[in-house]
């Protein structure tokens, strides 16, 4: 690709891509060196397609405030989905939990640990049976 846009003219259409991948090269080259990077952003894409689609409905929040809210359940909600866990059996328990969680014992209701937890309780559950 260097060799390739020292033969271009300034004026050449092509060289601001090139010199845009040249500049992030060791990025893009990643996929080559470890199989778990994905080549494409669709799973990414695929993540915010439901914000897109919703995004007339969100002029509605009503205020500032609410849109915040409205942020911070749909990124909830994302997490959940991104690590594998239910958002409304994850919701349920929180809201059924958090009131008598000690704060020392939040981090637990995060989705991941949430996740977590739920399998060790399964594991030990099936050994004791």
């Amino acid at each position: 690709m260097t060799k390739e846009r020292a033969t271009l003219s300034r004026s050449s259409e092509v060289i601001e891509p090139i010199d845009y991948m040249l500049k992030r090269w060791e990025g893009f080259a990643l996929f080559l060196e470890d199989g778990r990077v994905c080549l494409t952003n669709n799973a990414a894409e695929r993540a915010l397609r439901g914000v897109a689609l919703g995004r007339k409905n969100w002029t509605f929040a009503g205020s500032q405030r609410g849109a915040d809210r409205a942020a911070v359940m749909l990124t909830v909600i994302t997490t959940c989905r991104l690590n594998d866990v239910d958002p409304k059996a994850w919701l349920a328990d929180v809201f059924a939990r958090i009131a008598d969680l000690p704060v020392s014992r939040l981090h637990e209701l995060l989705p991941w640990e949430w996740k977590r937890l739920r399998q060790a309780e399964k594991a030990s559950a099936q050994i004791n049976a």
